[in-house]
């Protein structure tokens, strides 16, 4: 089955998170937001779909991804679609279950991520609110930060199967999704993300054997692999990233 995944085509944002256990399973899919202008490509494609009154089941917003007839949005979900089909998660109820629970739990900090920059409200532009971000900033990199990472560090060590993944002894879609917020994160404030590497090194193991992944480390070398910017959740401002 060829995959319709629907996205915003200049930024990694949320989709990422979609793209790397696509690319991770080997799976024949199209970002039809970045693909050639044409009949069912396209941003206007994307946005007839969103907007189409026949659509029964509408997404709110992209991520959203096209599988035969159904339509599945937001990120977790898709995941928790794709990891079933594609062997990225466990096929026990307790394993499916607590994957998903992990990756809602990464939805929590990349929303908290996102408002680093824009803690006031996402209509309006960083530099009408630069200095609730950078307070919110700090305190993010103070003591957010620091707790996500550091539950993610304790899931890690509590997983006697294989401490190299979050769940049992295969790597599933949160490990992708990990992954991605450690590069993110990197991007966006690579001076707090020296301290808090070294207290996480679980964490960055996980990072470092998806990087080593054939798979994913063909894609991050190719053009399908959307570099990062200032217009994605991940945003690099340098007076926002101070040491923790």
């Amino acid at each position: 089955m060829t995959y319709d995944l629907y996205y915003w085509p200049s930024i990694q944002g949320r989709g990422e998170f979609v793209r790397l256990a696509l690319e991770e399973a080997g799976a024949d899919y199209t970002d039809v937001a970045r693909a050639s202008t044409g009949k069912g490509s396209g941003m206007l494609a994307m946005l007839e779909l969103m907007q189409g009154e026949s659509i029964k089941y509408a997404p709110f917003a992209p991520p959203f991804l096209k599988a035969g007839q159904r339509l599945i949005a937001q990120t977790a979900n898709v995941l928790l679609f794709l990891g079933d089909r594609h062997v990225l998660a466990p096929k026990s109820d307790a394993g499916r279950l607590w994957t998903h629970q992990l990756q809602l739990t990464i939805a929590d900090l990349v929303q908290e991520i996102h408002d680093t920059h824009h803690p006031i409200a996402s209509g309006l532009y960083y530099e009408e609110q630069r200095e609730e971000a950078r307070r919110r900033s700090n305190d993010f990199l103070a003591s957010r930060a620091p707790k996500y990472l550091d539950y993610f560090e304790t899931v890690l060590k509590r997983n006697t199967a294989r401490g190299d993944y979050l769940v049992g002894a295969r790597l599933t879609y949160a490990d992708l999704s990990l992954f991605q917020i450690v590069e993110g994160l990197r991007y966006a404030f690579p001076r707090a993300m020296v301290g808090l590497e070294m207290s996480h090194p679980r964490v960055v193991a996980v990072r470092n054997h998806v990087a080593e992944r054939a798979s994913i480390a063909d894609y991050l070398a190719s053009s399908r692999r959307i570099p990062f910017n200032d217009e994605g959740i991940f945003r690099h401002y340098p007076e926002l990233d101070a040491a923790p």
